[in-house]
């Protein structure tokens, strides 16, 4: 059929089920006349009231969510990894890295970030359930103090959270990958800008070290030719949408409890 469209009716000429006027009497056709009989009714009142404490519970649920995962992490996981860490037994380098790679889940390097006070252990693997303990290894790439680009995922806001203030990092703070066998320096550096990565400005203590990019950009845990270090997170906070990232260079490799022995100095 041909034609103009007709008009949109006027609001006299709407159907009534449009319910643009009074509603009419004895009927529940509403969420509010359905909860009116609710309320007149025991059992009804009852239901309502069943009603109500499920929406309240799911709400606090859901807004406790990362408190509890936070308390998780920190006194269950995190516990339990610093007890295997501190118990790993091994001669060398190789040793080392026979025992932990493709051991998803196994407590690998401690990160410290002095400026933004993380300490926390990283497992081996980056599947959901490895990310419990806070920060996983991306398994196929070199492990802290190898060369190329050792890469590190992180939580922001949950499970630890590790990674909640690395946006706040400015170029020149350092990391330290505390190993059995080794422990690692290196200094965030600045991401030069392009179109793929966009840096997110400057701080109080000068430019800021974080990228902005897209979250299946995976060229950012691509092989380096020096050795370097990939933070990466989700961004914004709370959402998936796009990535963060820190770059930084490693500057020394020290013998194992170097890093200790700085802080208590």
């Amino acid at each position: 059929m041909t034609g103009d469209l007709p008009d949109r009716p006027s609001p006299e000429d709407r159907p009534t089920f449009a319910w643009d006027g009074p509603r009419p009497s004895g009927r529940a056709s509403s969420g509010g006349f359905l909860l009116d009989a609710l309320r007149r009714r025991p059992v009804g009142h009852v239901v309502l009231n069943v009603l109500v404490a499920v929406l309240f519970v799911s709400g606090a649920g859901m807004f406790a969510y990362p408190f509890f995962t936070d308390v998780y992490t920190e006194q269950v996981i995190q516990d339990r990894l610093q007890d295997e860490f501190v118990a790993i037994e091994v001669q060398d380098f190789d040793e080392w890295e026979d025992s932990v790679r493709g051991q998803s889940g196994a407590a690998l390097t401690k990160i410290v970030i002095p400026d933004i006070g993380v300490e926390t252990l990283v497992v081996e693997g980056t599947s959901p359930a490895a990310l419990r303990a806070g920060a996983g290894h991306y398994p196929n790439t070199p492990l802290p103090g190898q060369d190329g680009n050792v890469a590190i995922a992180g939580h922001r806001t949950t499970y630890g959270k590790p990674f909640n203030r690395i946006d706040e990092l400015p170029v020149g703070s350092v990391i330290w990958l505390v190993t059995p066998v080794g422990d690692h320096r290196y200094v965030v550096t600045a991401e030069p800008a392009s179109d793929r990565c966009r840096n997110i400005g400057e701080g109080d203590a000068g430019p800021l070290g974080a990228c902005i990019t897209d979250p299946k950009d995976w060229k950012v845990i691509a092989p380096t030719a020096a050795p370097s270090l990939t933070l990466t997170s989700c961004h914004p906070k709370g959402s998936a949408r796009q990535r963060i990232i820190i770059r930084a260079e490693l500057a020394e490799t020290l013998p194992p409890g170097s890093w200790e022995q700085q802080r208590t100095a």
